[in-house]
Order: C-alpha cells, then sequence, then structure tokens
C-alpha cells in the first residue's frame, strides 16, 4: 500500500528508484546507518556490570547507557560475536566490550577495566562451597557396577527380553495406525448413537412427567431391575395378606345397637327369628343411608308418591297469625 503525507517529485521513478529513501539516497534507518558501508550499525547498548574507564580512571555504573557502534567480528560455530565501542561520557575515551557465546557473558577487551565482585563466602565469616563433581582418580561406582557378573546377567536375561517384548508390542500397534484409527472412531460413534438415544428418552421422560431439565435419570441396571422388582413382589404380597387378615364380608348382617347377634343351630344354619331380625336391620340402615344422602334435601330426586319428611323439631310448635 502506497504510504500517504510523502511528497513524490516529478522525476521520481518507481521501477527505477524503488522508494523514496533510494531516491535521496538515505538509508530507512537514518543517521544510525552512517557507517554502514563498513559495517559498523548505531545502537543503544547498557552497561551489562560496573567498569573503570581506562583513559580518566572514572567509576561507570552498570545500567549506563551510550550510543555504541555495533559490529559482528567473528561466529562461535553459528552464533555470531559481536563487538560494542562506546564514548566515555566523561574524558571522552573510547573502549569496547564484546559478546562471549561460550561463556554466555560480556568481556570488556579494551579501554577499561571489569570491577571483580565474585563473592566468597569463607572471607565474609560463610561456609566453603565444596566441589560436588567426581574426581577423574576415583572410581565411580555406576561404571563398576555395570561391570560386575550380576549386572551382566540381569541385562541378558531381565532387560533384554523386556525391551524385545515392548519392540513387538510397539510394532503390532504402530504397523497399521490408519486401521486401528478407524475401528477406535467407529466405536466411539457407535457409543455417541446409544448415549443420544438415552439422552433423548430420558428427555421424554422428564418432559411427559414435568421434572427439571438438569434432574439426572439413574440408567437402566439389571440388578437394580431385579432389585426393584423383587421388592415390589414383597410389597405386593404383604398388601394382599393385610387385606386377607382384615377382610370385611358384606354378606354379614349390620345389627343396630342394642341388638344381639342371631343364634345359630346345631346344624349351622340360623334360626328363622334370626333372619327376620337380620332383614329388618339391614333395611333400618338402608331407610338412615337414605335419609342422610341428598335425597332427603332435594325435592325433585324424590318420587311423586313419596312425601317429603317432617323436619320439625319435636316440643316446638309453629305459631301462626
Amino acid at each position: 500500500m502506497q504510504g500517504f503525507n510523502k511528497y513524490y517529485p516529478p522525476d521520481y521513478d518507481g521501477g527505477k528508484h524503488k522508494s523514496l529513501n533510494a531516491y535521496r539516497g538515505k538509508h530507512a534507518l537514518g543517521d544510525r546507518a552512517r557507517k554502514i558501508g563498513e559495517g559498523i550499525l548505531i545502537t543503544r547498548f547498557e552497561l551489562p556490570f560496573n567498569i573503570w574507564c581506562g583513559t580518566c580512571n572514572a567509576h561507570i555504573g552498570m545500567g549506563v547507557r551510550y550510543n555504541a557502534e555495533k559490529k559482528k567480528i567473528g561466529n562461535y560455530y553459528s552464533t555470531p560475536i559481536f563487538s560494542f565501542r562506546c564514548k566515555c561520557h566523561l574524558c571522552s575515551g573510547w573502549f569496547e566490550i564484546q559478546t562471549d557465546p561460550k561463556n554466555t557473558r560480556y568481556v570488556v577487551t579494551s579501554g577499561a577495566r571489569q570491577k571483580d565482585e565474585d563473592w566468597d563466602p569463607e572471607e565474609n565469616g560463610g561456609f566453603a562451597i565444596h566441589d560436588t563433581e567426581g574426581k577423574a582418580d576415583g572410581v565411580d561406582p555406576l561404571a563398576a557396577l555395570e561391570k560386575t557378573t550380576e549386572a551382566r546377567d540381569n541385562i541378558t536375561k531381565v532387560q533384554a527380553p523386556r525391551l524385545e517384548q515392548l519392540q513387538d508390542v510397539s510394532d503390532h500397534y504402530g504397523s497399521d495406525p490408519y486401521s486401528l484409527s478407524r475401528l477406535v472412531r467407529k466405536r466411539f460413534r457407535e457409543e455417541k448413537k446409544i448415549e443420544k438415544r438415552k439422552a433423548e428418552a430420558d428427555d421424554g421422560i422428564k418432559k411427559r412427567y414435568g421434572l427439571p431439565s438438569e434432574l439426572a435419570l439413574i440408567r437402566d441396571d439389571e440388578e437394580a431391575v431385579a432389585a426393584a422388582k423383587d421388592e415390589w413382589e414383597r410389597g405386593r404380597a404383604a398388601r394382599l395378606q393385610h387385606a386377607k387378615c382384615h377382610r370385611v364380608t358384606l354378606d354379614a348382617p349390620v345389627l343396630p345397637s342394642g341388638s344381639s347377634r342371631p343364634r345359630v343351630s346345631a346344624s349351622g344354619s340360623a334360626t328363622t327369628s334370626s333372619k327376620a331380625a337380620s332383614s329388618s336391620a339391614l333395611n333400618s340402615l338402608r331407610t338412615r343411608i337414605l335419609s342422610n344422602s341428598s335425597r332427603q334435601s332435594d325435592p325433585f330426586a324424590m318420587s311423586s308418591r313419596q312425601k317429603p319428611p317432617d323436619t320439625r323439631l319435636a316440643g316446638i310448635t309453629l305459631r301462626r297469625d
């Protein structure tokens, strides 16, 4: 995209000059690239440690920044080595600092000296740091163990067969990864369809009975179904037994209060007087039930031949003027 707010002179040719910097004979980095022909780039450099200037012997603290001349002076394998040439702000003397990729640090090469700030714990009342690395003349216990007969037998009888088994298993499962992946994806699709059908069935049950959608239903389990069926059978048997023990026969006569039970003859049949008493008791009960029902208060439900009952209270006479 062409830049805006730029003046293009009449003799500017895009195919010839390529850019305005090339037309004016300037570098894109401006004054920082005034020595680019010598391989030098002006960059902002910050001192990584404290130094003393070699010209004025003044102390320059860590973190002071200079406009340094950055230049590539070599390589450590494929890592470039750069030098930073700075001008002291106190005496106008020059000093140079280079990178050291081998030791991952900076090194003062000329014009200054670095402040040595290595801390010795013994000189400051601390404890000495002992060398934990193994000595060259010492015996390595691991190397000695590897040379023993027991170690060789372990390698031959245990480790080698185990490595061979692992290699066989790896070859078996890695011989045809496409087929294995296809089987896994097929099984995953089948399980996904089953879960989807179960979810639809659960949603139907929740919708039918008005259950909340976040309610988790218990999945069908053969053991749970069998246990529930056994419990239902035991409850049903208990209910039948309870009803059998407390069953009320409708054929038994309902006797009014104060009446005695009918006597039963030796042959087991009731006498004629007891049958008459039972019939009268049933008729009395039927009359009481009908008088307490809605037929007593509803005149339209009564027959035309039946007279309305007398609702007057005993001992009270209505006065008519």
